[in-house]
């Protein structure tokens, strides 16, 4: 019978299977490349059926306690000059439950729950695999009952268990970078947002920082050598108006910064013998869907209850884990590459008419109700599954 389990991850969905595999009496091991669990990072939402896995994880007080707290949103021209804004939830496409947080926030309550129960091992990874033999970067060799991928779009656990991620990681066409900068526009709690043709700025403030986060969305940057990230997002906003050019130069010193493509990952099976996949590694939504964090929270609920549910029996567990998650998770694939389409404009003309819509539309009486109608598909995604009641138990099965 399976007892234990080795999670490749320390990320919200590895953090939450392991906290739940616990709960129902397994021996989880949580293996990470970092030398730390990750803190920072940029903001992220808890929606919908993830707000109650996070309840049920005894930790919903705790988020609320420590949300972002954006008051409220605008989107500025090459000026500065405010074209339209309106209150942080409402900007955000949020609702009355649910929750943003900052990712490492997210992910650092998550470890309290099981940092005593669970053996966590920073700065090492899986580097090789053979059934469930498994040799790690550090050179040692163990053998577990069940190996868990939760290590990312670009999972070196998919890569060794199922082969290279070009057959499983399609890219959406657009970059994403994202690092701290100085908060020097003085922003309290409020988030700005700079649109030109195929690409998109943002910047934002959030309660108890001093600096900011930058984001920059943008179209695949052609002709543009990418071998170095920084170098590229320079070439790529080359002649940006705004704040850009300063926002530019704290990028060539942010020690957080962070560059990649927008992917999708899809896959038509998320296990293989003893090995599965989860989170991000499986069914990768992109930033652009706003779901991540979400499919995370959710996939390792369901994983670590489908597992007790079969008493270990992996090959059920895994079957049943994919009948329930794959709907919701293809659902929620569907919102990115919409959303991502309608945050980067890919003309002059069409920036002109989103900037005098969005002007007018803040000004309106019933914005707030015309905000809430255009985010509906998001909160009917978000909602799209049922979340079971699964018994734990305090003894290994």
């Amino acid at each position: 019978m399976t007892k234990t389990v080795l999670i490749s991850g320390a990320g919200v969905a590895g953090l939450t299977l392991a906290h739940w595999l616990r709960r129902h009496g397994f021996t989880p091991t949580v293996v990470e490349r970092a030398p730390a669990l990750r803190d920072g990072g940029y903001k992220v939402d808890i929606r919908g059926a993830a707000v109650e896995v996070v309840r049920r994880t005894g930790i919903l007080e705790q988020v609320r306690e420590r949300r972002t707290d954006v008051r409220a949103g605008a989107v500025v021209d090459r000026s500065g000059k405010r074209v339209a804004s309106m209150n942080g939830d409402s900007f955000g496409g949020r609702e009355e439950h649910d929750a943003e947080i900052l990712r490492g926030d997210l992910t650092r309550l998550l470890f309290e729950t099981t940092r005593d129960e669970v053996d966590y091992r920073f700065g090492d990874a899986i580097a090789a695999l053979d059934g469930t033999s498994v040799t790690f970067s550090s050179g040692r060799t163990e053998t577990f009952d069940l190996i868990v991928g939760a290590d990312g779009v670009h999972s070196r656990t998919r890569e060794l268990a199922f082969g290279p991620e070009s057959g499983f990681v399609h890219d959406m066409g657009y970059r994403v970078a994202i690092c701290t900068v100085p908060n020097h526009l003085g922003l309290d709690r409020e988030e700005l947002t700079y649109v030109s043709p195929g690409r998109t700025t943002l910047v934002y403030s959030t309660a108890g920082q001093t600096t900011a986060k930058a984001m920059f969305l943008f179209t695949e940057p052609a002709g543009i050598d990418e071998s170095d990230p920084r170098r590229a997002l320079r070439e790529a906003y080359a002649g940006q108006g705004w704040e850009v050019p300063r926002l530019l130069e704290a990028v060539a010193d942010a020690p957080d910064f962070y560059y990649d493509r927008l992917a999708q990952v899809r896959m038509d099976r998320w296990s293989a013998g003893p090995v599965a996949l989860l989170g991000d590694a499986a069914y990768c939504a992109s930033p652009a869907s706003g779901q991540g964090t979400s499919l995370g929270l959710v996939g390792g609920y369901l994983l670590a209850g489908e597992l007790a549910a079969a008493g270990g029996d992996h090959e059920t567990a895994f079957a049943a884990y994919e009948a329930r998650m794959r709907p919701f998770a293809e659902r929620n694939q569907k919102l990115g590459p919409a959303n991502v389409k309608r945050m980067v404009l890919s003309s002059s003309g069409q920036v002109r008419m989103s900037m005098v819509m969005l002007g007018v539309m803040s000004r309106l009486p019933g914005r707030d109700r015309m905000m809430a109608a255009m985010m509906a598909p998001l909160h009917k995604a978000a909602n799209a599954i049922e979340i079971p009641d699964y018994a734990t138990r305090s003894q290994h099965p």
